[in-house]
């Protein structure tokens, strides 16, 4: 018999977080396989909390090197497929959290988050060690990028859910993007563009065909790059599409596009933070190129061109109507050559 359990997001403290729940579950973290095989997520996942229990569809048996995706469950299989079972030392909820703790001597510490993403409740497992991978243990500078004291960045109308740069002098416009995601435009052209993209969209983009027409775009603005907001090791975990065809197509297109660089960032923040940097850049780039700070005395003047060798055929004709004597094929001879470059000089 199921009933509801419920648990208040911490960060949407009016909308009730709702699980499944099954009567009668003894105090084990047990993990079954999923009757229904059309599903992506192939484990179910029944914890101890409560009288009755909570069952999630997870996609993973033990989040190792990533957080994993978790799903509320309608009912326990009557005749669940047992993986694992594992006594629990403790399962307590707080707040927007449930923290898990086995009784084994490794992976027993785990917490399952609760949150809202574009309006879909989500429910995330995660361990001490993959919230520290997501959350990197570094700080932003807040020292804002040299040379600019206020940047105009364009963000493409086109752009959902996009940067803010709250924490930047920036100001931000939205408009339609001949390329790119977020872009410096001066007098109606676009001098430097970065693409935003997920893991997830860029492998989408990468397997369709899609990217290497968005990179023809950038690669025709003078200064232009993908940004991804994910780690590079991440395309190596990906289980709905073989890791190599991702890696090898990454490559394909930095080789066919080499003036695009394809920039992984760990997280969105970190994201955020290199395309102002990188927008920065190309401003201060822009200003000494063509604003004046470069000097004309600075510049490094080319030698003059040396004139072009002649031909065997102008060489003979002036040889004949000089008086040479000349075979009409083969080698000029070298003392003919230098007597009409001494002539033209003269």
């Amino acid at each position: 018999m199921l009933d509801s359990g419920c648990v208040e997001d911490e960060r949407h403290p009016s909308v009730p977080v709702h699980f499944a729940t099954v009567e009668g579950v003894p105090d084990d973290f047990v993990i079954a396989r999923n009757p229904d095989g059309d599903s992506t997520l192939p484990y179910l996942v029944r914890l101890p909390l409560g009288e009755t229990g909570i069952v999630l569809k997870s996609r993973e048996m033990w989040p190792r090197t990533s957080k994993v995706y978790c799903h509320r469950v309608e009912e326990w299989p009557d005749d669940p497929d047992i993986v694992e079972r594992v006594a629990t030392r403790s399962c307590v909820r707080r707040g927007a959290a449930i923290d898990l703790v086995l009784e084994r001597g490794r992976e027993s510490r785990s917490q399952f988050v609760m949150t809202r993403v574009r309006g879909r409740q989500v429910i995330f497992w995660q361990s001490s060690r993959t919230a520290k991978q997501a959350r990197p243990n570094v700080r932003t500078p807040t020292a804002r990028a040299a040379g600019v004291a206020d940047l105009q960045i364009i963000v493409d109308s086109r752009e959902r859910y996009g940067y803010s740069f709250t924490d930047r002098p920036v100001t931000t416009t939205r408009a339609r993007l001949e390329a790119g995601d977020y872009g410096l435009v001066h007098h109606g052209t676009l001098l430097a563009t970065v693409e935003r993209k997920s893991l997830a969209d860029l492998v989408s983009s990468l397997t369709t065909g899609k990217l290497k027409y968005q990179l023809t775009g950038l690669a025709a603005v003078p200064r232009a790059a993908v940004v991804v907001e994910d780690r590079y090791s991440a395309v190596f975990k990906l289980d709905r599409v073989r890791p190599a065809i991702v890696a090898d197509g990454i490559a394909e297109c930095q080789v066919a596009f080499p003036t695009v660089p394809i920039i992984f960032c760990e997280t969105r923040k970190l994201a955020q933070e290199w395309t102002y940097r990188f927008l920065a850049a190309a401003e201060v780039a822009e200003a000494a190129e063509y604003g004046g700070g470069r000097l004309v005395a600075d510049l490094v003047q080319a030698p003059p061109l040396a004139a072009a060798p002649p031909s065997p055929a102008e060489v003979r004709a002036w040889a004949l109507t000089h008086g040479y004597e000349i075979s009409d094929r083969g080698r000029v001879p070298r003392r003919l050559v230098e007597a009409f470059q001494e002539a033209r000089r003269g």
